[in-house]
């Protein structure tokens, strides 16, 4: 028998309904006690003033949620403040209180805001503990506590010089430029949130006011009286958009401005931090910036509301003529469209922009920035019309007559500066004005661009001063690849440059030569420069400006050099002052400011280097706030007068931008074309000896042309091309119904017209080839103040010939002039008329005794190859007194003076001076003209043109 025990057998489970039924009896037991006991407690006063309470709070959040949200706010910030008020902040409340701050929400601006109005020395903790705690993933965060505020900063973002010297792109990208590094748009924000955390907001706004130094002269301060305490102020409670907002009440180029303004002898300049003045232009260019970007990821880009009408539509207020569209331009014609004005832009050039454009390269200012700026005006109304020369193309009289109720003249300076020493003729040697002209303006850096530059690459560059031209022209020589050095005749303290563009050009491996002056410029035997002298300086006593000035030492050394670029500024451009005489200007050619800024004549303002002569962008552009402010008063004039006026100028403006429409062409010789273009304001305005600037095409180059005839009723312009460079070849394949990409004029003096006795001297005209449609309008001119006119037409074989037919041009003016003209042909084979050159019959009129057929020559006008008018101007210089002019227009880049490229050596009382072909003549005396300095100077591109046809397939 087993001893094992059995396992007892399990009891049998209770019916699941009886369980149930016995837990409902239980819980409905303590239900009963509990609802007794709740309803002895809802009798008491401690539970009626608990209703009252909650009936409150839901009444209160019903009207305001954000309350009990508050309650929250308001322990989380005591927390806060009890973390600040310890010695140091921990590792992980400050790891924390970032990820609050990069959140960009309610709560992350609250806390920016509670940081800002910290006493400073709560700020240095943060700063503080951010470098201690977060530098490792921020290394622009490590060692910033030291020294901060005064000396320590974030540094905005500058490309490595080793990686932007052989590029366009910006330089100096900013605060932005950590997002290149992968940070992200909010971090940004709070790198320049740290940057404006600095301040100190001070009451007497030096930045912005300036400040009166012991001569109580005013320095420093913001030439658009940006209310920079006030933007630094939303700034660091985190309201960018409300920042930009103010500024752009103030100035509508904060990223031009920002950019290229000198912070450092303004804003900066007298800032109260003097360590490390606050960043205040970086910030200045970061909100626009900003901006753009938040509304392009909105996908919001509109410029003005759906509903805005223009203020050309409204014509409740007349119409403003804007001149020029530089910085002084472009912000007066902004806040005049705000105002509700009805503004026209006035630019000589076929892009808008200015000094910006032309003179500035894009590594330091974008194209799109000043295209910005155009869009934003264009969306409140402006108008702009390009390629329209005032003083040439229509006068400020002409502009007043046409409905313009008042005119901003903002022209710049734009005549270039020389030293007028040996050797500054030569090839190679050239202003910075065209130079950066060619680069930023005409593109010639790149390959599909027409224009010719000259060769730098591996070339020995000298850039001949010390000023921020200097450094836009030696950093960009740079990029194109020349070893450039910079000469400046006194020392670096002394160069009134930018710190900060001298300090990148030299990082870039640009040299600097100080205490050196050139004296001389030397050829190598084909009219290129190859050397230059220079001469050793010591600085000597203080000149006007206070800089000591520069004296020689007597001793030179001389340097190769392949190019020479010469940044020495600019004079002032006499176009408006020689078009208007009743405007008064300095002795320097500057328009005088007789009232506010306004000139000598009423209701004409002007302001930038228009009047100051060279000066900044910044400046330029306080003028042109400063002449809005005083343009924008009181009207007198009733709303129907207004809307006569407005009518009136919106009709000029669109005859202003008719397209150069080609309407009809024909080939009058082999690779020449005489076509008619459309170009009215230039028909209206055009006389004899006159040439017009034309581009072919958007990528084309800026060649000059003769006017060869005009019709103002028709409004058309007649031109003569020969296709000898690319351009003028692609021209001549264009077709009736294309259209020129500009025209503008007419440019030059016209011709000096003097009354001769018809019956005892004649003026004659030697006109080689080409010459002959230039001569054409001239020689009508004498004919119709009752000239007798000698004309000599000279082709070089029967087959060239053109105009000469029946029914032709020169055979219309016999038919209409009979007697007062003779004709005299001849070709160089003597395949038609006389055998020889123009200066065959013309040397038979002087052996002659100075006659053509009884009459003696009071004057000769050679027009055509450049080495037929040098042997004209030989041959009559022999029989002096024989006045004879030449026409030289065809060495031009701009065609107004800006640019110095038409530069003609001549000699007066034995010394050598310049003349430019687009101011000063284009007709010139060809006997004080020095033509073997001078011809050389066609074929100083004549490598890059070869290569610009080879191109278009056209070699």
């Amino acid at each position: 028998m087993s001893t094992e025990l059995a396992a007892p057998s399990p009891a049998p489970a209770a019916p699941p309904v009886r369980l149930d039924l016995e837990h409902y009896r239980q819980v409905t037991h303590a239900l009963e006690s509990t609802q007794t006991e709740v309803e002895k407690l809802e009798h008491t006063e401690a539970f009626e003033v608990f209703q009252k309470q909650l009936g409150l709070l839901r009444k209160r959040l019903l009207n305001s949620p954000q309350s009990l949200r508050q309650v929250f706010i308001d322990d989380g910030l005591q927390a806060i403040v009890w973390e600040f008020a310890q010695d140091a902040l921990g590792a992980s409340f400050t790891k924390m209180l970032w990820s609050l701050l990069l959140r960009d929400d309610d709560m992350s601006r609250i806390l920016l805001r509670f940081i800002w109005a910290m006493p400073l020395k709560f700020k240095r903790r943060f700063i503080a503990a951010i470098d201690a705690h977060l530098s490792d993933r921020y290394p622009m965060f490590k060692g910033l506590s030291e020294n901060w505020p005064g000396g320590n900063y974030i540094h905005p973002y500058v490309r490595p010089a080793e990686e932007r010297k052989n590029d366009f792109e910006l330089v100096t990208t900013g605060y932005l430029g950590y997002r290149a590094l992968g940070y992200s748009l909010r971090e940004v924000d709070m790198f320049v949130w740290l940057e404006v955390l600095r301040d100190k907001q001070c009451e007497d706004r030096p930045c912005e006011q300036g400040v009166f130094g012991e001569n109580k002269r005013k320095k420093g301060g913001c030439p658009v009286a940006i209310h920079i305490p006030d933007m630094l102020n939303l700034m660091g409670q985190g309201k960018l958009k409300e920042a930009f907002t103010l500024i752009q009440a103030s100035n509508p180029l904060p990223d031009v401005t920002g950019r290229v303004c000198p912070q450092e002898l303004q804003c900066q300049g007298v800032c109260t931090i003097t360590g490390r003045p606050i960043e205040i232009g970086q910030l200045e260019w970061y909100l626009p910036e900003r901006d753009r970007l938040a509304r392009e990821e909105k996908g919001d880009t509109s410029l003005v509301a759906a509903d805005y009408v223009s203020p050309w539509e409204r014509a409740e207020k007349p119409a403003i003529a804007v001149v020029g569209s530089g910085p002084a331009g472009l912000i007066n014609a902004y806040l005049l469209s705000v105002e509700g004005y009805p503004v026209t832009v006035f630019e000589a050039f076929h892009d808008l922009g200015g000094v910006l454009r032309y003179g500035i390269p894009e590594f330091r200012l974008p194209n799109s920035l000043i295209d910005d700026v155009v869009e934003k005006i264009d969306a409140l109304g402006g108008k702009f019309v390009k390629n329209f020369v005032v003083g040439k193309t229509a006068t400020l009289q002409d502009l007043r007559d046409a409905g313009f109720y008042k005119i901003f003249v903002g022209t710049g300076a734009g005549l270039p500066r020389f030293m007028n020493i040996p050797g500054e003729h030569l090839n190679g040697v050239m202003s910075a004005n065209e130079f950066l002209t060619r680069v930023n303006l005409m593109q010639a850096r790149l390959e599909d661009y027409d224009t010719p530059l000259p060769i730098v690459k591996d070339k020995t560059v000298i850039v001949i001063g010390g000023g921020n031209t200097a450094m836009d022209a030696a950093r960009t020589s740079k990029r194109l690849g020349g070893k450039v050095t910079i000469v400046y005749r006194r020392t670096r303290k002394e160069m009134p440059a930018r710190v900060e563009e001298l300090a990148h050009a030299l990082e870039e491996g640009v040299e600097l030569a100080v205490l050196r002056a050139p004296r001389e410029f030397v050829s190598g035997g084909e009219h290129h420069v190859c050397h230059t002298v220079l001469e050793e300086m010591e600085l000597g006593a203080p000149d006007a400006s206070g800089r000591r000035s520069p004296v020689p030492t007597g001793k030179t050394e001389t340097i190769p050099v392949d190019l020479v670029i010469m940044a020495l500024g600019n004079d002032s451009n006499p176009i408006i002052k020689n078009s208007e005489p009743r405007i008064k200007t300095s002795k320097w050619g500057n328009l005088m400011m007789e009232n506010g800024a306004e000139t000598s004549l009423k209701d004409v303002y002007t302001g930038g280097d228009a009047a100051r002569g060279g000066s900044t962008a910044i400046n330029a552009a306080g003028d042109g706030k400063t002449a809005a402010a005083q343009i924008a008063q009181e009207i007198p004039f009733s709303p129907a007068q207004i809307k006569d006026m407005v009518a009136r100028a919106a009709a000029y403006t669109a005859k202003a931008q008719t397209p150069y429409t080609i309407v009809a062409r024909r080939d009058i010789a082999q690779g020449i074309v005489e076509i008619t273009v459309k170009a009215p304001m230039v028909a209206k305005s055009a006389q004899a000896g006159q040439f017009v600037r034309v581009l072919p095409s958007r990528k084309g180059e800026l060649i000059p042309l003769t006017l060869a005839d005009w019709d103002a009723k028709a409004g058309t312009i007649t031109l003569v091309i020969q296709g000898v460079g690319a351009s003028s070849i692609l021209i001549n394949k264009m077709q009736p119904g294309e259209a020129l990409e500009g025209v503008a004029g007419p440019l030059g003096q016209p011709s000096k017209l003097h009354h001769y006795d018809a019956k005892k001297q004649t003026v004659v005209f030697c006109a080689g080839g080409v010459g002959l449609p230039p001569v054409y309008p001239i020689a009508r001119a004498h004919l119709r103040l009752g000239n007798h006119v000698t004309l000599i037409a000279g082709y070089r074989t029967e087959t060239a010939l053109f105009w000469v037919g029946a029914n032709e041009r020169v055979d219309k003016l016999k038919a209409e002039f009979g007697d007062l003209l003779d004709i005299i042909y001849c070709t160089n084979d003597g395949t038609f008329g006389l055998k020889g050159f123009v200066t065959t019959p013309l040397q038979a009129m002087l052996d002659a005794g100075k006659k053509s057929n009884g009459r003696d020559v009071a004057e000769v006008v050679a027009i055509g190859p450049p080495l037929m008018m040098k042997a004209v101007s030989e041959l009559t210089k022999k029989f002096a007194p024989m006045p004879t002019v030449v026409s030289l227009n065809s060495i031009m880049v701009d065609a107004t003076g800006m640019c110095g490229a038409c530069m003609v050596p001549v000699t007066i009382d034995g010394k050598m001076v310049r003349k430019h072909a687009c101011i000063d003549g284009p007709e010139l005396d060809a006997h004080i003209i020095d033509w073997d300095k001078f011809l050389p100077r066609f074929n100083q591109f004549k490598e890059q043109e070869q290569q610009s046809r080879a191109r278009h397939g056209l070699a």
